[in-house]
């Protein structure tokens, strides 16, 4: 029998053996060698910036070229790219890596291609294009491949020969406290983060007003060239640091000289499922937006400002939980450590409340009355039963919650959530709870589709089918509303004709169904 003593004795013999074998182990399998670290390249310097063109993209179209605006007002030289197409998504899946998923190889296959054209059609230099052109991208962290899109643009730059190239990474949560090392030329303070906000916001209106105008327009295409005249007349106002609620009130001008005709009825449908799918106006998501009001749908989009809210509303639940910890909270970068905790929670509210006021006094000065910002508690309580609040990635609860939103309040006729192939938290975890959610409310119309830059037959035969039915729905609706208010079809039209007020797209009806015709009715009728 060994005694205790004599393991003891023992023991550093076996360890130095161990550690023998593990040493050979390691060079027979070529683990050896020092760890990889990745080369960075992010030197941007405050003197480089009056030749240094600041690249931004991944948003809709509006939010990119007042984005970039904004930019230009508050000093740097910026350019936003266009809508990735499938040109793009194939260059993304040439130079980046296997697995990814389809919004990853879309944007980061639309830089590089962006800069292939600068080099091959405008005759730029590689060097010239690596020392002159940077590109700032949002990050974040999560059960999501979006945490590695950053190194995906990094690995396909270099593949595609600009290596050197820099990506700078704005972190969503990091505020105007943002780690940008040896970058300082991207000065990010209170001027840059305002800029920016109220660049997403007007941007979120403008995007609402058009989606609102589009469905009713009597002559097709008047929606559109009025919002490209406002596009353009905001887009100089903000390059001269101009007032914007001024701006606002001119496109309200603008957008009054469409005629519409809000008497037939449409199914309202309301987009939601993973961000940037959601977001994009083309082939990223089969141009879904413009396929829906093809098929006679007044389309319901999430905003910037809605992202906005969550992130303060986020910080706010988890500093509210940390609060209540026995012991100090040091151990993350949202640890409260020793700051002053209701300070910083009287701070998030704040800040709630000013993109609230902010956004609510855009929306006036353009005509967009009657939209509701939504009510972030009140979405995580909804989805509470259901979704794990402390599960984070993607939109988190917000879809869940959304959902039941929608179906409890009449919001719409028809959900529709889209999101990457293999999309982790929204395809993963969210589209396996909304079973429950429907099977709750059996009246409600959801689709889940999933996108992978080919199959759009595939997709819009499916929307078709339940496009038949959310127009039933909003026929009846209407039909409803003429039988309690005891009109026709033909007494409504006429007298929707003769109210200057009603006819106005700037004027709303009270919210009593979801449909805006059938609302309309009830407020003729009444």
């Amino acid at each position: 029998m060994i005694h205790e003593n004599e393991i003891d004795s023992l023991t550093p013999e076996l360890e130095e053996e161990l550690a023998a074998y593990a040493t050979e182990q390691a060079r027979e399998l070529g683990l050896d060698r020092e760890h990889y670290v990745e080369d960075v390249p992010r030197d941007f310097k405050a003197s480089q910036r009056p030749h240094t063109t600041v690249l931004m993209g991944g948003l809709t179209l509006a939010h990119d070229e007042l984005v970039c605006s904004a930019l230009r007002g508050i000093g740097y030289v910026a350019e936003y790219l266009e809508v990735p197409t499938t040109d793009a998504l194939q260059i993304g899946k040439e130079f980046g890596n296997r697995g990814q998923c389809n919004p990853t190889y879309f944007t980061v296959g639309n830089l590089v291609k962006h800069l292939q054209e600068l080099r091959d059609v405008k005759g730029l230099s590689t060097q010239e294009i690596v020392s002159d052109y940077l590109f700032v991208t949002a990050g974040a962290c999560g059960p999501c491949r979006f945490g590695t899109y950053v190194t995906e643009y990094r690995k396909a730059l270099r593949d595609a020969g600009f290596d050197g190239f820099r990506v700078l990474l704005f972190q969503q949560q990091g505020g105007i406290k943002q780690a940008t090392g040896e970058a300082e030329g991207l000065e990010i303070n209170g001027t840059f983060a305002f800029a920016i906000v109220r660049a997403f916001i007007v941007g979120d209106v403008l995007n609402l007003m058009g989606y609102r105008m589009r469905p009713y327009e009597v002559v097709p295409g008047s929606t559109d060239a009025a919002l490209a005249e406002c596009k353009q007349l905001l887009r100089s106002t903000f390059e001269r640091k101009g007032n914007a609620h001024l701006a606002l009130v001119k496109c309200r001008r603008i957008l009054s000289r469409v005629e519409i005709d809000r008497s037939q009825p449409k199914p309202v449908v309301s987009i939601i499922g993973e961000f940037w799918a959601m977001t994009t106006e083309g082939d990223g998501n089969y141009h879904l937006q413009r396929f829906l009001e093809q098929e006679g749908a007044e389309v319901d989009i999430q905003t910037i400002t809605n992202w906005i809210l969550f992130i303060l509303w986020e910080n706010t639940y988890d500093t509210e939980q940390r609060m209540h910890l026995r012991e100090g909270d040091h151990g993350s970068k949202k640890g409260l450590g020793d700051a002053d905790v209701t300070k910083k929670l009287w701070g998030l509210a704040a800040g709630d409340k000013l993109v609230r006021a902010v956004f609510h006094s855009y929306a006036a000065c353009v005509g967009l009355h009657g939209y509701t910002l939504p009510d972030m508690t009140e979405i995580q309580e909804l989805a509470a039963q259901h979704y794990d609040t402390f599960v984070r990635g993607g939109e988190a609860h917000m879809e869940v919650g959304k959902v039941i939103h929608f179906a409890q309040d009449h919001h719409n006729h028809m959900t529709l959530s889209v999101k990457p192939f293999g999309c982790m938290p929204s395809s993963g975890v969210s589209d396996g709870i909304q079973s429950v959610v429907t099977a709750r409310f059996p009246d409600m119309i959801f689709l889940p589709i999933e996108t992978t830059g080919d199959g759009a037959v595939n997709v819009y035969s499916r929307i078709q089918m339940m496009m038949f039915k959310a127009r039933e729905k909003a026929r009846a609706e209407l039909d409803q509303a003429l039988s309690d208010t005891g009109m026709d079809q033909a007494t409504f039209q006429q007298r929707l004709r003769g109210s200057r007020r009603w006819r106005s797209i700037f004027s709303q009806p009270a919210h009593k169904v979801a449909g805006r015709a059938a609302n309309l009715a009830y407020a003729i009728g009444d």
